[in-house]
């Protein structure tokens, strides 16, 4: 069935973006997936020949540009208020990634509700529309990023969408760690609009609504909320989400785009990146 496409998250080095993209290639993995919404990586900082030297840099490396992270933090799109500079910002990514050879942009949207007359869930169609009209217009494929909600809540609003353009970023451990729900299962239901994935992989340790965590990632905290008291991210094949079955049916749905280790904690990413790389390579 082919071996599959490794990325990894050149963020997750904590190196610098051209050094985590020379030690991605020496790792002889097939692509990167960049964080472009502050730094040198912002649209806004990235002139015409800069987006050039960067796209040959990393051809020069033999890798590509699996996606870019797209994702502007806060409560996502949940406050109307907020969403016309974070809508312009989005578009602005969406066009840094066409230039740059990718057409997957990555984010985490805010926490769906089930209850579709929630102020919170409207905003959030509201902005998923225009960014799906605006990737089927420039050829760019607008990602969430699962786990605030359960994949069939996700797919019920997916389905409920207008444009075609909003897709999902699959991460299989926020769904065990987060939600609490089946990741294979997860892949059954949302199959047609996964276009990138992230390998990572995670334990839960306490049931805790998913609003009330992001609303605590948003805000930089909440009172004596302790996130490891609930949850712990761990290297690939040391926690709930299970890789075998997990990829086979990936693969079984028809899935050959990336998958791109993200390591998001722990005192050694390089050597945790190494590790999930070799156990990636197992498939």
């Amino acid at each position: 069935m082919g071996t599959l496409k490794i990325g990894i998250m050149v963020e997750s080095f904590k190196l610098g973006v051209r050094e985590g993209i020379k030690k991605a290639a020496e790792l002889g993995v097939h692509g990167i997936q960049l964080n472009t919404v502050v730094g040198e990586l912002d649209p806004d900082n990235l002139s015409r020949t800069g987006r050039e030297d960067l796209l040959h840099f990393v051809g020069s490396c033999n890798l590509r540009i699996s996606a870019l992270c797209g994702d502007l933090g806060g409560h996502g799109f949940e406050d109307a208020n907020e969403n016309e500079r974070k809508i312009e910002k989005s578009k602005k990514i969406m066009d840094l990634a066409c230039d740059l050879k990718t057409d997957v942009v990555t984010t985490h949207v805010g926490v769906i509700s089930e209850d579709e007359k929630d102020p919170a869930r409207i905003a959030i169609k509201e902005v998923c529309e225009e960014l799906a009209g605006y990737g089927d217009r420039v050829g760019a494929s607008f990602a969430i990023e699962t786990g605030p909600e359960k994949a069939e809540v996700l797919k019920e609003f997916l389905d409920g969408l207008k444009n075609r353009g909003v897709k999902v970023n699959y991460d299989p451990a926020n769904l065990v760690m987060v939600s609490g729900d089946d990741p294979v299962k997860g892949v059954n239901l949302l199959k047609d609009y996964i276009v990138h994935t992230h390998a990572k992989d995670g334990i839960r340790l306490k049931e805790i609504s998913p609003k009330v965590l992001y609303n605590c990632f948003a805000e930089g905290g909440i009172g004596d909320l302790r996130l490891e008291d609930y949850f712990k991210e761990v290297p690939l094949g040391e926690g709930n989400v299970d890789f075998d079955s997990y990829i086979s049916v990936l693969k079984g749905a028809g899935y050959e785009g990336f998958y791109t280790i993200e390591r998001e904690v722990g005192e050694n990413p390089v050597d945790d990146i190494i590790k999930a790389v070799k156990f990636l390579q197992k498939y």
